[in-house]
C-alpha cells in the first residue's frame, strides 16, 4: 500500500483569515506549534499536515466526501480517494519569504478569504499574486468565517471575491463558502479538492532531487550519547526515488568561515503520512532520516538546500543571470505603485526553491540581470526563483526571473 501523497496543496491567504483553522477542521491537526505562533495566534514558519479523502460508497456527491473512516451520515465505511499534504503557509505580510519557500513545494492552493472582511485585504492579493509568479495554477477560493456574518454580507463578500479574482489566472476558479470553526461545507471543499487539483506528472526514473524545507534535531535535551539520534530532513521529492542506505548529498550545505561545504550522509530511516517506509518517491511531504551529526540539522539550518543522489545536483551558485518579468504594480501595501526597472546595485530578495537569499544586482541589460548573491543556492539554468524589493521597511514581490 502506498503511504505517500498524491499533491502537495497550500493554503494561503491574509493573516488571521482562518487557515491553520482550516487545516484543523480538515486534517485534526493544529499546525500552530511554535511558542511565538501559539502566544501571537499567526503562524509564523510554514505548517505540515498529511490527511487521507474518502468518500462513502452510498451517499452521494459531495455529501460522500469526508475525512473520516466511518461515514458521518449513514455509518458505512468510506473509501480511500486520495491522500494530501497540506502546506499552511503564514499570511503576515513580514513573513512573505516563508511563504515564498512554501509555495515552491505547492502543487495547487486554497486561498483563503474571510467573508468579515472587505476583499482583498494586501496579504490576499499578495499571495495570489505569489502563487502565479511561483506557477502554481490550481487554485481553489475559499469563503471563509461564513458562521459570522449576515447572509447579505456573505453575498456582498463572495461579490468582492468575484470581482477580486476577475482577469487573474484565478478567475474561474470555485469559491466554496465556508465555516472551518464548525466545520461546514468541508463535504463540498474535498470535493473540489480532489476534482480541481490535479497531481502533476512525476519521473522517478531521473536522479532523486529534494527541496529541503525543514530540518530537525528530534533528541530530547539530555539524551545520552549512546541513544542520541542523527539529524532529520523534511521537504518534497520532485524527482526520482530514495531507499534507506542510499547515499545523499546536501547543497549547498553549512557555511563554515564564508566556505559552504556540501554534506554527506546515509539514509537510516524514511517516513511518508507519518509512518515509516523503506522506499519514497515523488509526491507528498516527507521526512529523512540521516547519520548527520544533529547539530547540523537544529532549528531549520538547512532549510533551503537541496537533497539528491551524491553526484547529481545542480551546481551551487553565487551569482547568476537571469529574465527578469516584472509586474505592473507593487501589491501587498494599501497603495500601490507602478514596479520601476531594477536598479544597478540594488539588492533584491530572491526565493529560489525553497531558499531565501539577496542578491545585489552588479549589471542591468535590457530584461536580463546579473546578480551576486549573499547565501548561495543549488539552481540549474530554467530554473524560475521570486523576486522582491525593498519598500519602505517590507520586502515587496515585483516579479520573477529565469536564471540563464
Amino acid at each position: 500500500m502506498n503511504l505517500q501523497s498524491e499533491v502537495n496543496i497550500g493554503l494561503v491567504g491574509h493573516v488571521d483569515h482562518g487557515k491553520t483553522t482550516l487545516t484543523k477542521a480538515l486534517s485534526g491537526i493544529w499546525t500552530d506549534t511554535h511558542s511565538e505562533e501559539t502566544k501571537r495566534g499567526i503562524s509564523i514558519r510554514l505548517g505540515y499536515a498529511d490527511i487521507e479523502f474518502k468518500k462513502c460508497p452510498k451517499c452521494g456527491e459531495p455529501e460522500g466526501y469526508t475525512t473520516e473512516k466511518i461515514c458521518p451520515i449513514c455509518g458505512e465505511k468510506t473509501e480511500l480517494v486520495r491522500k494530501v499534504s497540506f502546506v499552511d503557509a503564514p499570511g503576515h505580510e513580514t513573513l512573505m519569504a516563508t511563504m515564498l519557500s512554501g509555495a515552491a513545494i505547492m502543487d495547487g492552493a486554497v486561498l483563503v478569504i474571510a467573508a468579515n472582511e472587505t476583499c482583498p485585504q494586501p496579504q490576499t492579493k499578495e499571495h495570489l499574486m505569489a502563487l502565479d509568479v511561483i506557477g502554481v495554477k490550481d487554485v481553489i477560493v475559499v469563503q471563509n468565517k461564513i458562521d459570522i456574518v449576515s447572509k447579505e454580507r456573505a453575498i456582498e463578500s463572495y461579490h468582492e471575491i468575484k470581482d477580486f479574482v476577475k482577469g487573474t489566472f484565478a478567475e474561474d476558479a470555485p469559491i466554496i463558502p465556508v465555516s472551518a470553526q464548525q466545520g461546514a461545507n468541508m463535504d463540498i471543499l474535498i470535493e473540489a479538492m480532489i476534482k480541481r487539483i490535479e497531481a502533476p506528472e512525476r519521473n522517478t526514473e531521473k536522479s532523486a532531487l529534494m527541496h529541503v524545507a525543514r530540518s530537525f534535531d528530534i533528541n530530547k535535551p539530555g539524551s545520552s550519547t549512546d541513544s542520541i539520534k542523527g539529524g532529520v530532513i523534511g521537504g518534497t521529492l520532485i524527482q526520482g526515488t530514495f531507499k534507506i542506505g542510499d547515499t545523499i548529498e546536501i547543497r549547498p550545505g553549512i557555511s563554515d568561515n564564508n566556505k559552504w561545504i556540501n554534506l554527506k550522509s546515509e539514509i537510516i530511516g524514511l517516513n511518508a503520512n507519518g509512518k515509516p517506509v523503506d522506499e519514497i518517491g515523488p509526491g507528498g511531504l516527507i521526512g529523512i532520516a540521516t547519520k548527520l551529526d544533529p547539530s547540523l540539522t537544529k532549528a531549520d539550518l538547512l532549510s533551503g538546500s537541496v537533497a539528491g543522489e551524491e553526484g547529481t545536483l545542480p551546481d551551487v551558485l553565487n551569482s547568476f543571470s537571469m529574465e527578469a518579468h516584472l509586474l505592473d504594480r507593487v501589491v501587498g501595501t494599501k497603495e500601490e505603485s507602478d514596479v520601476a526597472p531594477i536598479k544597478l546595485k540594488e539588492p533584491l530578495m530572491i526565493n529560489c526553491g525553497t531558499t531565501t537569499t539577496v542578491g545585489v544586482v552588479t549589471a542591468t541589460k535590457k530584461d536580463v540581470c546579473d546578480v551576486v548573491l549573499k547565501l548561495p543556492v543549488c539552481a540549474s539554468p530554467g530554473d524560475r526563483v521570486a523576486l522582491s524589493r525593498r519598500v519602505g521597511a517590507r520586502w515587496r514581490l515585483i516579479g520573477y526571473g529565469i536564471i540563464v
